[in-house]
């Protein structure tokens, strides 16, 4: 395994990164009603998964607030998953666009699981 010397150096990080630049592309499109709503809280939501997973990283020589800020991340990544059932539900995107994004949070949230469960690996 490669040394890892930055939170972007993560797989994790870098899969949750381009999901979020992936939204903020498709969600240019939706209607101007949702600018202070659903784009809004997709856009925020996604986002705070890498920058939780960047603090978790500024903080893991503890344990318990490295994990912490994982389970911040986790968090976030679910309500990602919810705002993309209303975004698929609404038809602002279409089923292959929402399968391809859900395949691949799918994806970052069982790796955010696994680093919560072995944080040791990742802490000093």
């Amino acid at each position: 395994m490669s040394q890892i010397n930055s939170f972007r150096d993560l797989i994790v990080f870098q899969k949750a990164y381009k999901l979020a630049m992936d939204i903020f592309k498709i969600t240019k499109s939706f209607p101007k009603e949702e600018k202070y709503s659903l784009t809004d809280q997709i856009r925020r939501s996604s986002r705070s998964i890498t920058t939780n997973i960047a603090e978790a990283w500024a903080k893991k020589i503890y344990i318990k607030h490295f994990v912490s800020k994982l389970s911040d991340s986790l968090g976030e990544e679910y309500e990602t998953e919810v705002w993309l059932d209303y975004s698929r539900d609404c038809e602002y995107i279409n089923m292959e666009t929402y399968e391809k994004l859900i395949t691949v949070y799918d994806e970052v949230r069982k790796m955010l699981i696994s680093m919560i469960n072995n944080p040791e690996k990742f802490c000093k």
